[in-house]
């Protein structure tokens, strides 16, 4: 009788070891799941809290023009200044429902000669494709402006973009085309114009609260990492009985397993078997 002991040969050494690794990486995609599912409730609680917040002013939220935390994502702020039409800009490549289209980057300039960004809306692909049909104009001298702010977005070396025009909302780039100081940590998403426009481009929309489906996710890698351990087992009770099955307990076993197969078969089995039998 062998028994257990084949479970000491180095051939089993390696089926744990992988067994472990498996776990390993599932049991870390369950906890990257995870993480991801804190950040979209993190997410979930600024839309929250700050969509809809009473406006604060612009130099009470930024007091510098390089400041920026996360926790001010979507934080309603608001200013006094005069649109600088002349340096307004097009941001490429921002699809809105499936749809191709831009956004629409108009510099305010402050009381104080600071400029700030305002993302004045989307607005879709023209006919020759290369720009809108139409922009809005925003509105002309002194504007009471209402924003969401939202952080400035990186340099994209494989991305260009035609005069007028700019790849990624990189704020360092676009203070170097106004030549005025420039609120670079932050730009804002436009809420309300004080006077209004009769047209403008299209805002942006709450967005809705979804944490997706990171929990199942996580949930799902951590079975999986049980469910390697589980076929382990199963594995090593397989060649246990194949190994052992001259031994006398073992092949009682066997046979107890075989009845129990047998007591399980369904009527028809049965039939199947008289009939097989009259042929």
């Amino acid at each position: 009788m062998i028994g257990w002991r084949f479970l000491l040969s180095r051939r089993w050494a390696g089926y744990l070891a992988i067994a472990l690794i498996f776990a390993s990486v599932c049991v870390s995609l369950g906890f990257w799941q995870l993480a991801r599912r804190a950040e979209a409730l993190t997410e979930i609680d600024r839309v929250a809290s700050n969509f809809d917040a009473d406006p604060t002013p612009l130099a009470e939220a930024l007091p510098e023009l390089d400041t920026w935390d996360d926790s001010q994502k979507w934080l309603t702020v608001s200013m006094t200044g005069t649109y600088l039409v002349d340096d307004q800009l097009l941001v490429r490549n921002r699809p809105l429902n499936g749809n191709p289209g831009f956004e629409v980057l108009t510099p305010l300039q402050l009381s104080n000669g600071d400029v700030f960004v305002v993302d004045r809306g989307w607005l879709p692909t023209g006919q020759d494709q290369d720009a809108p049909d139409a922009v809005p104009a925003p509105p002309s001298g002194t504007v009471t402006v209402v924003v969401r702010l939202k952080a400035g977005e990186p340099h994209l070396d494989s991305r260009g973009a035609t005069p007028g025009q700019i790849a990624t909302i990189e704020l360092p780039l676009i203070e170097q085309q106004v030549g005025e100081p420039t609120y670079t940590g932050a730009y804002g998403l436009l809420a309300s114009e004080d006077p209004a426009p009769a047209t403008r481009p299209v805002a942006v929309e709450k967005p809705v609260p979804d944490e997706g489906p990171h929990l199942s996710y996580a949930f799902q890698w951590f079975v999986f990492a049980l469910l390697g351990f589980v076929a382990l087992g199963y594995i090593a009770r397989q060649e246990y009985r194949q190994l052992n099955s001259d031994d006398p307990d073992e092949q009682e076993r066997a046979a107890e397993r075989a009845r129990k197969r047998a007591s399980r078969r369904s009527d028809a089995d049965i039939e199947d078997d008289i009939l097989d039998g009259r042929g």
